[in-house]
């Protein structure tokens, strides 16, 4: 089976990110002696970084812990509504949508306090240790990845007319970070050297005193300061207007990152686990519901019945994501999962694609759905983005608009440790840059409905239901996949199509490896209504890479299907790494397209 890389195979450890520079610091931590966990914090602030234009320290870090020993948790870095974000203020400035930008779309960033907990309950360095390596690329530079040159050009005359700050970190001299030339975030360097001396002052010489005293000082100290009067100052945002934001000092310093269980479901002889309700996460596991309980039952791997069957269960299970799923106690899991619900659903799959939004009634309960979902305008054919832009990297608009933004990181050390997270959000087209920190604020509170009533309703002390979608699966209740991708709403149909091709390994003529599933031509679908800003859909879309056979291609519009052709290699941006429980082998695979994503290892 062709693969554009080999999959990495080793036993000491390994790394695969969406930037090579991340994934070989991630594994320099590893040749030092740290663990999976350690690792994986050093390899995220690099990736703040080094794709500033897919996420910040101002944004959200979903993350799946698997241990060697003891039990899979969930860590989010998923921060809340301010206690000022209500429907009523932005009803009252004339707002029906929350804008895509500006700081009335920030949340609690809650990426930080993630990424500090997780060192302190599972790491074994210190915050110096792990932050060396961001501040070395941040302040002796890096040569930036064609993407973020992209994404400055396009929101160039933002930054030189509204958002100044940000014209003087990404635009110095009027011009923008250029691959081969090194670039430079002096100020976020500034800012992570006074936190380690504060933290080391306040703590000593204690590695989680030290811990302890960084996540205080974001919350409360110096960089609750600097984002707090950020909020406050007048922003052009995606409405046209200037507005202010909701968050205040006192929503920094009562959020921190908390654990829980993941949300799981058993196929095949494999347990997936996702993030709750409060992400995506569960569509995943929904569309393995829908599935044939045996998977003797599925078609031919790559056949267009086998797309056509994927597709529809994705249109199926998103549609109940936006009737049920979000922030609160009495989304009715459980019943979306059971055996009973999904049998009747899986009936609704025929031979011919659906252009409904089709949620169902769990417990014999009646969706609710945001008029945005059911609105007359958004019938077939609306388009949310060029087909195929950007190999799941953000489509942007010159107002900083952002849709499919997002990063990547998993680790697997030599004892068996694991870890899948998706770090996103504060990215640099979200919001003008804090100056005295060097990074900005993030826009996940534009994934809310500005609707009393829905699951997914803007509210105070509420998480946005987001699309970050981190996943890690096991095998006779041991962890032996970490997996992901950015891509937005694409996040949890990429990630399926993944799994699949290397579940069914033995069932695939040829089979596939980690690489290969990697590389497999993927597809994805907006049939239904996107979680972004203008938050648009396109009844019965599907896009496929342009490497899915001709055939495949006619037999999925004869059945209907509205399809469009994408670039080769334009769907999905997967990282993954893998242990063989019996052997201890330990596998890594990286995503080509956008050619930056690299898995490292030995």
């Amino acid at each position: 089976m062709f693969t554009t890389r080999p999959t990495l195979q080793g036993t000491f450890g390994m790394v695969a990110s969406t930037h090579w520079l991340a994934s070989q610091s991630a594994m320099a931590v590893l040749e030092d002696g740290g663990n999976a966990y350690d690792a994986a914090v050093a390899g995220a602030f690099v990736l703040h970084v080094v794709e500033p234009h897919l996420n910040g320290p101002g944004g959200e870090a979903p993350i799946i812990v698997g241990p060697a020993e003891g039990e899979v948790r969930v860590l989010c870095g998923q921060g809340v509504a301010p206690a000022g974000a209500t429907v009523a203020h932005y009803r009252s400035l004339g707002l029906d949508l929350v804008p895509g930008t500006g700081p009335l779309a920030a949340a609690v960033p809650g990426a930080f306090d993630a990424w500090m907990t997780l060192l302190r309950d599972y790491g074994t360095a210190s915050l110096a240790e792990v932050l060396r390596y961001a501040i070395g690329y941040a302040a002796d530079g890096h040569p930036p990845v064609e993407r973020v040159t992209a994404t400055v050009e396009t929101v160039r005359e933002l930054f030189e007319t509204q958002w100044t700050s940000s014209a003087e970190l990404y635009l110095p001299g009027g011009k923008a970070p250029r691959p081969g030339e090194l670039w430079r975030n002096p100020a976020l360097a500034a800012t992570w050297r006074r936190l380690i001396a504060e933290a080391e002052a306040d703590g000593g010489r204690d590695r989680v005193a030290q811990i302890e005293a960084a996540r205080r000082i974001w919350r409360e100290g110096f960089v609750a300061e600097a984002i707090v009067a950020q909020a406050a100052r007048p922003t052009m945002d995606t409405s046209g207007e200037r507005h202010t934001g909701t968050l205040t000092a006192a929503d920094l310093a009562g959020w921190s990152a908390s654990y829980e269980e993941p949300a799981t479901y058993e196929w095949g002889g494999w347990t997936v686990c996702k993030a709750g309700p409060w992400s995506q996460g569960p569509a995943f596991l929904q569309q393995l519901a829908l599935l044939p309980p045996s998977a003797a039952d599925l078609p031919a791997y790559g056949s267009a019945a086998y797309v056509h069957r994927l597709v529809e269960g994705t249109k199926l299970a998103m549609a109940d994501r936006e009737a049920w799923y979000g922030d609160a106690s009495d989304v009715p899991l459980d019943a979306l999962l059971s055996t009973a619900y999904n049998a009747r659903r899986r009936q609704l799959i025929g031979d011919r694609a659906s252009f409904e939004l089709r949620p169902g009634g769990p417990d014999g309960r009646t969706p609710k759905l945001s008029a945005y979902a059911t609105a007359a305008e958004l019938g077939a054919g609306a388009r949310v983005a060029p087909t195929g832009a950007g190999a799941g990297e953000p489509t942007v608009a010159a107002d900083g608009g952002t849709r499919g933004d997002t990063c990547h990181i998993d680790v697997v050390d030599r004892w068996g440790n694991m870890i899948s997270a998706t770090p996103s959000g504060g990215w640099l087209q979200s919001n003008p840059v804090i100056p005295e920190l060097g990074f900005p604020l993030g826009t996940r509170l534009q994934m809310t409905w500005v609707e009393e009533g829905l699951p997914n309703s803007l509210s105070p002390g509420r998480r946005p239901r987001t699309t970050l979608s981190p996943s890690l699966a096991l095998r006779d209740g041991v962890p032996v996949l970490a997996f992901g991708t950015p891509g937005g709403d694409q996040q949890d149909q990429w990630q399926v199509h993944f799994f699949l091709a290397v579940a069914l390994r033995d069932r695939v003529r040829g089979g596939y490896d980690l690489q290969g599933a990697v590389d497999a031509p993927n597809w994805h679908t907006d049939s239904f209504p996107g979680s972004f800003y203008p938050r648009a859909m396109a009844p019965g879309s599907l896009t496929v890479e342009e490497r899915t056979g001709p055939d495949v291609v006619a037999e999925l519009r004869r059945r209907g299907h509205a399809v469009s052709v994408g670039g080769a290699w334009s769907e999905g941006r997967i990282s993954a790494v893998a242990r063989d429980p019996e052997t201890g082998v330990l596998s890594a695979a990286a995503n080509p397209r956008g050619m930056q994503g690299y898995a490292v290892g030995r």
